[in-house]
C-alpha cells in the first residue's frame, strides 16, 4: 500500500487534516509520476504533540536501548536500499547507480557511524568538582533539502535518536518520496511511536509552523539563506535553539601557476556530479584574464565529453 498521500504521526500512517495534494515531478522528462499531501499547521500540531508525549519516556531511555533501535533501523535501511535509490533517482534526477552507491550509501554511512559513536560516547563526565551531564534537548524539528535528501535526513535523525530526542521531519516537497520510505523503515524497525514523525509540506506552511511551535525545543535546518532567515525569525519568539547549514555553490579559483587544462577539466567534472545539484559544485570558475579563452576552450571540450 502506498503511503504517499499520508503522514507518519505517533507510529501510524494518517490522512492529512485538510486534503491538499502536490505533484512530484520526474526531472528527466518533467512528467508528474506521483502525488503527495501537503500538510497544514493542524498536522504539525498533531505531530509535535506526539513527539512531546514520546519524549517523556524516550528521553530517559538507556543508551543500550537507543543503540538497539539504531541498529534495527540500519538493518531495515539496508533491506530497502534499492527502493530508496529508485525514489531518489526519479524525484531529483540522480543517475540510478549513483543514487544507490552515493545517495543511499552516504545515508547508511551516517547511521552506521552514529551507532559506532554511541557505543562509547560519554554522556557524563567529571570536570573538576562538577559532574557534566549531557541530556537530550527534547522535541526537534528537522527540515531537509532536495539535492542530497537521504544524506540530510540521516545526519539529523541518526544523532537525534542517539541522543534521546524525539522529532518531526519536514523533507523537501520536491523530493519527498525517499522520506516516506524512510518513515516506513522507521515503522518496520519498531521505533517507539511518536519518536519519529513525518509531515510533508512547504516551507511557508509546515516549516513555519514547526519553527514557531512553542513545544519544539530545537530546529535543524538545511537549505537556502532566504529560508534560513525565516526559520531563525520564526524560532526567535520561543527562544528555541536553531542549527542551520545554508548551502550555496562554490567558487573555483585557478591561479596563474596551475596546470590549466587539468584544473579546468577537473573543475568542469565537479559541476556535473549528482546531475549538477550538489551545493559544493564548483560552478563559478575564476581564471587569469589573459588565459580566459584558453580556459574556455578546455571547459568546452570537457563539457562535450
Amino acid at each position: 500500500m502506498s503511503h504517499n498521500l499520508q503522514f507518519y504521526i505517533d507510529g501510524a500512517w494518517v490522512d492529512p487534516v485538510v486534503p491538499n495534494t502536490l505533484d512530484v515531478i520526474d526531472p528527466s522528462n518533467e512528467d508528474a509520476f506521483a502525488q503527495i499531501s501537503l500538510g497544514s499547521k493542524a498536522d504539525v500540531d498533531k505531530a509535535v504533540a506526539a513527539a512531546k508525549r514520546a519524549f517523556a519516556t524516550f528521553g530517559f531511555a538507556e543508551v543500550e536501548e537507543r543503540l538497539d533501535i539504531l541498529n534495527r533501523v540500519i538493518d531495515v535501511y539496508k533491506k530497502r536500499s534499492k527502493d530508496l535509490a529508485l525514489a531518489v533517482s526519479r524525484e531529483m534526477g540522480a543517475p540510478r547507480q549513483m543514487a544507490l552507491d552515493s545517495q543511499v550509501g552516504v545515508g547508511l554511512a551516517h547511521l552506521e557511524k552514529m551507532a559506532e559513536v554511541l557505543k562509547t560516547f560519554q554522556f557524563r563526565h567529571v570536570k573538576g568538582s562538577s559532574l557534566i551531564v549531557k541530556e537530550p534537548i527534547g522535541v526537534v524539528g528537522l527540515i531537509t533539502p532536495w539535492n542530497w535528501p537521504l544524506n540530510q535526513i540521516t545526519c539529523k535523525v541518526g544523532p537525534a535518536l542517539a541522543a534521546g530526542c524525539t522529532m518531526v521531519l519536514k523533507p523537501s516537497e520536491i523530493a519527498p518520496l525517499d522520506a516516506i520510505i524512510f518513515a516506513e523503515i522507521i515503522d518496520e524497525a519498531g521505533v517507539p511511536k511518536g519518536v519519529f514523525n513525518l509531515v510533508n509540506g512547504d516551507g511557508p506552511t509546515v516549516g513555519q509552523a514547526l519553527a514557531s511551535h512553542s513545544d519544539v525545543d530545537m530546529m535543524s535546518f538545511t537549505g537556502s539563506t532566504r529560508a534560513g532567515i525565516l526559520v531563525a525569525k520564526a524560532a526567535a519568539d520561543t527562544v528555541k535553539r536553531v542549527h542551520q547549514e545554508l548551502g550555496g555553490k562554490s567558487a573555483n579559483i585557478l591561479f596563474p601557476d596551475v596546470d590549466l587544462e587539468r584544473a579546468v577539466t577537473k573543475g568542469v567534472a565537479g559541476c556535473f556530479g549528482n546531475s549538477g545539484q550538489s551545493c559544493n559544485a564548483p560552478t563559478r570558475m575564476f581564471v587569469p584574464r589573459d588565459r580566459h579563452d584558453e580556459a574556455a576552450g578546455y571547459a568546452k571540450k570537457a563539457a562535450e565529453n
